[in-house]
């Protein structure tokens, strides 16, 4: 994983990229966009690898990284407590936990121990514009 440039996602309904209560940053689900649509489309376990699954991991966490420097700062992360990722996968796909760690390990590269979470990784049916991955990310911000 070489190219560790934040990704920008627009927002694509009514809703906040990031809301902060507290110390609490709670960053909306993202997915990797490149070049105005989803980085990677497809299912995984059926049109994409793991492999494949974990670029997609990757982009997302870029992406959501990229609103949280935008609106707050990288700087001003303490920790990131929860990352919650979801895997557009075929019903008898069983390896969610290997995809999503294209993002922990995006989250470790990039924040270092402040990078280090706890998680859950599942699988849907759909994702927006076709996405293979979508993530949700919950902060805590220095003061």
């Amino acid at each position: 994983m070489s190219d560790l440039t934040l990704l920008e996602h627009p927002t694509a309904g009514s809703y906040a990229p990031l809301i902060i209560t507290g110390n609490l940053a709670f960053v909306s689900g993202h997915i990797g966009w490149r070049d105005d649509k989803a980085s990677v489309v497809g299912v995984v376990g059926r049109d994409l690898s793991v492999e494949q699954g974990k670029v997609a991991a990757r982009d997302a966490a870029l992406a959501a990284l990229g609103t949280l420097d935008r609106e707050v700062g990288l700087g001003r992360v303490a920790s990131v407590v929860r990352l919650f990722g979801m895997v557009r996968a075929d019903p008898e796909f069983a390896q969610h936990p290997a995809v999503i760690d294209g993002a922990s390990h995006v989250l470790l590269d990039l924040l270092g121990d402040r990078g280090r979470h706890s998680r859950s990784a599942v699988g849907m049916t759909s994702l927006p514009f076709g996405a293979a991955v979508e993530l949700e990310l919950v902060v805590c911000l220095d003061q």
